[in-house]
């Protein structure tokens, strides 16, 4: 009905939810105003639940930030500056506890979810990815070191002035190599979750010692030291659930166990999250504050750190998104827009393994990933795909070789490259672990390792983004195997046709029956030239 110019509808007496709704006119332009500010805000409120722990961590660096300043002015003690951190501490504490079963039981129930030829193909994949990516990765650290060339002109650099320490480093390069393969094969599991193989030295006489004919050998001694044995439990993992699928039926109970361990790990880690922003904050916070003089060390290493973050950006924004569209020919940074948690928590953490909880989380629930696909291949990435790692360390072999007036041959850039990203699997993903690897590049290559100290007064800075690169290559990789492991599924599995059968009358109404099964009633004959039954069709 409609008077003048004012249109108005009336609403019917009706029943809605149990109640009687009244008959009034309402104007048409009031209700569609009161409808899209409700629309508005409803998509305001989902939009904010969504994120809600996105935008929590988030604030929590921000106000880490300012709580740090705040603080630093109170010239705390040592002692304060301990209690200060502790709840950042507990978060990192949290966050390692969850490591262990959640890479053995993901890895086990990963291997054993995909098939052989599956796994085998999907691995190779893996393993291509993380090698190209690397050795480009290795590559862009070389050319902006010589480009930028942050050593140049250093030479006066003197770490005395910056109160740092010498750092030592005297493992042999094959060493460090042959530890890398026997702790791929740890000789106790259990002792393997807490300890790793590392080769000492020891230093023996030989010869006559009462003619004074005495030499001395450095012998290699192996000894274990703190700290999670990761690559050997990774391909125990792999192996075990292999063969947990081979055994068939059999293995099936225990594939089902790991199964709900891996499950009940996922729980324990949702939980977890929510803490994550009040760790975050003191973590940021306590490192501001422990700073001494941040003024001097940027100053003096600014173009070190200017090379590595330039680095990492063209990396991590440039070229590991145009390798992900090139094979998937999806937008990677909507891909990246879902994971904006985890890459706060690498940020603040530092480390690769302490995110992969939240970044196994966020990867299934926001982007769609098969948790067949994320479950074994995040904990691999997480322990050998180290793109922002290898990149920094050529940087700083580059910058060590500069400040030492040393010329670089192809030879030795060639052994930079190489070194890095063999070194970078083995690499510890932990907060200043690529600091050791490259003690290894450095004496691949012939060059003192007194320098290093200046990588770690400065590595605190530099490991932030080294690790947000880092478990941005993982991200993208289990997006392309995921990319990957449907188009080959699409291909293996002929789609299914509609299938025809035929149904006495009634048939539906006896007992259910599958959607994918269309009914067509049997044709009956009628006098007089009538028409067949009609088909109905419940796909």
């Amino acid at each position: 009905q409609t008077e003048g110019r004012v249109s108005c509808k009336m609403e019917k007496k009706s029943e809605s939810n149990g109640h009687a709704v009244s008959e009034r006119p309402i104007r048409i332009d009031e209700a569609d105003g009161k409808s899209g500010r409700k629309k508005t805000t409803n998509k305001f409120m989902l939009f904010f639940k969504r994120n809600l722990l996105v935008i929590l961590t988030v604030s929590g660096v921000l106000v880490g930030v300012g709580l740090g300043m705040a603080v630093r002015n109170l010239n705390l003690t040592r002692a304060q500056m301990t209690y200060f951190a502790f709840p950042g501490e507990m978060l990192l504490r949290m966050l390692k506890m969850i490591i262990l079963p959640l890479v053995v039981c993901s890895l086990i129930s990963g291997a054993a979810s995909l098939d052989t030829r599956s796994l085998g193909k999907l691995g190779g994949i893996a393993v291509s990815y993380f090698l190209v990516t690397t050795l480009i990765a290795s590559a862009i650290g070389v050319a902006l070191a010589f480009i930028i060339k942050p050593g140049v002109g250093a030479g006066a650099l003197n770490t005395n002035d910056l109160g740092l320490g010498p750092v030592t480093a005297s493992k042999e390069t094959t060493d460090s190599f042959l530890d890398l393969a026997r702790n791929l094969f740890p000789s106790n599991l259990v002792a393997a979750a807490f300890r790793s193989y590392a080769t000492d030295y020891k230093i023996i006489s030989t010869g006559n010692t009462t003619h004074g004919n005495v030499t001395y050998q450095r012998i290699p001694v192996g000894t274990d030291t703190d700290g999670m044995n990761i690559l050997g439990l990774v391909l125990f993992a792999m192996v075990f659930g292999v063969a947990l699928r081979k055994l068939g039926p059999e293995g099936e109970e225990l594939i089902r166990f790991f199964n709900s361990f891996n499950e009940a790990t996922m729980v324990l880690v949702s939980w977890i999250m929510w803490y994550v922003p009040i760790g975050i904050m003191f973590l940021v916070g306590s490192k501001i504050v422990e700073m001494d003089d941040v003024v001097l060390l940027v100053t003096s290493l600014g173009k070190y750190i200017f090379a590595s973050i330039l680095g990492h950006a063209i990396h991590g924004g440039i070229v590991l998104p145009l390798i992900y569209f090139g094979l998937t020919r999806k937008n990677p940074f909507s891909f990246l827009s879902g994971l904006i948690t985890p890459f706060t928590t690498a940020f603040a953490t530092c480390s690769s393994s302490a995110t992969l909880p939240s970044m196994i989380k966020c990867i299934e629930e926001n982007n769609g990933v098969d948790k067949r696909i994320s479950r074994f291949i995040l904990p691999i990435g997480a322990t050998v795909n180290m793109d922002g790692a290898a990149l920094f360390q050529c940087i700083a072999a580059v910058f060590i070789a500069q400040l030492n007036n040393v010329e670089l041959n192809a030879g030795q850039i060639f052994t930079i490259l190489v070194t890095a990203t063999a070194s970078s699997v083995g690499a510890a993903g932990i907060p200043a672990g690529g600091i050791i690897t490259i003690a290894i590049i450095l004496e691949a290559i012939g060059l003192p390792t007194n320098d290093l100290s200046l990588m770690l007064a400065v590595d605190w800075i530099v490991d932030r983004t080294t690790t947000v690169v880092n478990v941005e290559g993982d991200a993208l990789g289990a997006g392309i195997l995921h990319f990957i492991n449907e188009r080959e599924s699409r291909k293996d599995v002929p789609e299914l046709g509609e299938v025809r059968v035929e149904a006495v009358p009634n048939s539906r109404s006896e007992e259910e029956t599958s959607p994918l099964v269309s009914h067509h009633s049997v044709p009956i004959p009628a006098a007089g030239g009538a028409k067949p039954g009609s088909t109905e069709s419940a796909l």
